[in-house]
């Protein structure tokens, strides 16, 4: 699920659009859950990611991209300047209890 690259790490999201609010809302398989604020037209969802993703991590949004599945519900995020274990940690304490 959270991978460690050379610049920072990489994990799978798994994308439900027009939800009531943007968070992180436990496990699908091997992804993240992300219930996103937005709708799934002209990139709002993405965009709702990304910034999501940044506030999350306390990171620029230059620092995070889609590097895969952009057009789907499932994606990989890359996040650069963090650890596996801190994103866990943030993980950990943004998921529902």
């Amino acid at each position: 699920m959270i991978r460690q690259t050379a610049t920072g790490v990489e994990l799978d999201v798994r994308v439900i659009p027009r939800a009531k609010e943007t968070r992180l809302a436990g496990e699908r398989g091997d992804a993240l859950l992300v219930r996103i604020s937005a709708p799934p037209v002209d990139d709002a969802a993405n965009s709702r990611l990304i910034d999501y993703f940044a506030h999350l991590t306390d990171r620029p949004r230059s620092a995070i991209r889609i590097v895969s599945g952009a057009r789907g519900r499932t994606k990989r995020l890359a996040i650069d300047g963090i650890t596996v274990d801190s994103m866990r940690e943030l993980v950990r304490g943004s998921q529902p209890r």
